[in-house]
């Protein structure tokens, strides 16, 4: 299997695995339970040492982090959301074998510039065991495998999809690099608890309206979403990506602009336009058909009598008046197409194929096309309607259904993981309430929450 994801690991191996690039700050192994996840737990000296890692990260930038207690909140609850989704992928039958796994560790170390053996040293030097290592990138690679299988059940992306997202590309190839800041709510949140949303999220954009913090700070120390660590960093997504609730607003919005805070179905958020780019618009365009159809299968077209002939009298049923889609369900040698009523969505003429194409685009919208023999028998076609698409390539086809997939698979996935957390039995003993307080590497000095001025 090809590694494609060394990259992408670093800010989780960050919190269970020492950085190479610098000196780890001296951690000592705390004892102790920090988090009961389902039955499984997070010991205080993991937490220890992911925070330690992490404020590694940001040396010489630590006024970015926010106050201990609260990245330490962070920190432990992404470790809880791996911990669950690791049990999941192995009660789903996802597993990592050796082989990959020495792959991967290889794609780690040759991005950290050493070889296997040196990472090792490095590895006992800071105080870890090579064996721990290993096991913090096979649950990394169990949740990816995890997420990977989630998509493929749970993200669909229809042509019609594809079709439209290409066709507002054409108007406007514009993209746009977004960030934002979620002040989370729980489900069923009492008045009290929204108000106290409302009040925190007020006080976090008052903040970056008086220019006392930036959007990147203000989302590393205050934002509860799963990117808090990144700055609320969305990364680039074209115009047509937006969810309908934020197109209109980032419409009227300008580099450099903060917009809400906005309610949504999981708290507030405030919403930040970074960048804007041209993404590639002009692309041509060319017809497309919405067409019905109806295949008599034939292994040997040309000398098919019988099938023609039967092909013929479905069409002579046809304009007598009977229902295509009804047709279609019932007699059509397309098991696709049974269940759909024939519909094959919106196409080219040569999406079509070449003989049918050239029938539907003869055809007046509502028409029903004679009989066309093709490679695989006679079809009977119904041009359904027509319209003006764009002219795209297949693998200019297959970025944007790309693009949508990951987009969808971002909104579902974080939904699933959000479900995963609710059911599961957690039990923190850490921070206000713990009896024995965390003691990690030093940190930003705490601060007072933000609170609106006025």
């Amino acid at each position: 299997m090809k590694i494609l994801f060394p990259a992408a690991l670093a800010l989780q191996l960050a919190l269970v695995a020492p950085s190479f690039a610098q000196q780890s700050a001296s951690v000592t192994p705390i004892d102790g339970i920090a988090a009961v996840v389902n039955e499984d737990v997070i010991l205080k000296s993991e937490l220890a040492r992911a925070m330690a890692n992490v404020q590694q990260q940001y040396a010489g930038r630590a006024t970015e982090l926010p106050p201990t207690d609260v990245l330490q909140k962070q920190i432990l609850e992404r470790l809880i959301l791996q911990r669950l989704q690791v049990a999941r992928a192995q009660q789903s039958g996802i597993t990592v074998d050796d082989q990959e796994l020495s792959q991967a560790i290889e794609s780690i170390a040759q991005n950290n510039k050493v070889s296997v053996d040196q990472l090792r040293q490095q590895l006992a030097q800071q105080g870890q065991s090579f064996d721990s290592f290993r096991n913090a990138v096979r649950d990394e690679l169990l949740t990816q495998r995890l997420k990977q299988a989630y998509a493929q059940g749970a993200v669909h992306v229809s042509e019609s999809e594809v079709n439209a997202a290409l066709s507002a590309q054409s108007q406007s190839g514009t993209q746009l690099h977004l960030a934002n800041i979620v002040v989370a709510l729980p489900a069923g949140a009492t008045p009290e608890q929204i108000a106290a949303g409302q009040k925190k999220v007020d006080g976090v954009k008052g903040l970056i309206d008086r220019k006392e913090m930036d959007f990147t700070a203000a989302a590393i120390r205050y934002s509860d979403a799963p990117n808090a660590l990144d700055g609320g960093d969305l990364g680039w997504r074209a115009a047509q990506e937006i969810p309908a609730a934020f197109s209109q607003i980032v419409g009227n919005m300008k580099p450099g602009d903060v917009a809400g805070p906005i309610r949504g179905a999981t708290g507030f958020q405030l919403l930040k336009l970074v960048e804007v780019r041209d993404g590639g618009a002009g692309l041509g365009t060319i017809s497309q058909y919405h067409t019905r159809q109806i295949l008599v299968k034939s292994k040997d077209p040309a000398n098919d009598a019988k099938g023609k002939a039967r092909a013929e009298t479905l069409r002579a049923r046809l304009a007598g008046g009977a229902n295509f889609a009804k047709t279609a369900e019932s007699d059509s040698d397309d098991p696709v197409g049974r269940a759909n009523g024939g519909d094959t969505g919106w196409r080219s003429q040569d999406g079509l194929g070449a003989e049918v194409g050239a029938a539907v685009a003869a055809l007046r919208d509502g028409e029903i096309s004679q009989p066309v023999q093709t490679k695989d028998g006679w079809v009977i076609a119904q041009r359904i309607a027509s319209r003006q698409g764009v002219a795209a390539s297949e693998d200019q086809r297959g970025a944007m259904r790309e693009t949508i997939g990951r987009r969808k698979l971002e909104d579902a996935y974080d939904r699933f993981l959000r479900e995963m957390r609710g059911e599961a039995y957690v039990s923190t003993r850490v921070g206000a309430d713990a009896e024995q307080p965390l003691q990690a590497a030093p940190a930003a000095a705490p601060e007072a929450p933000p609170k609106k001025k006025g």
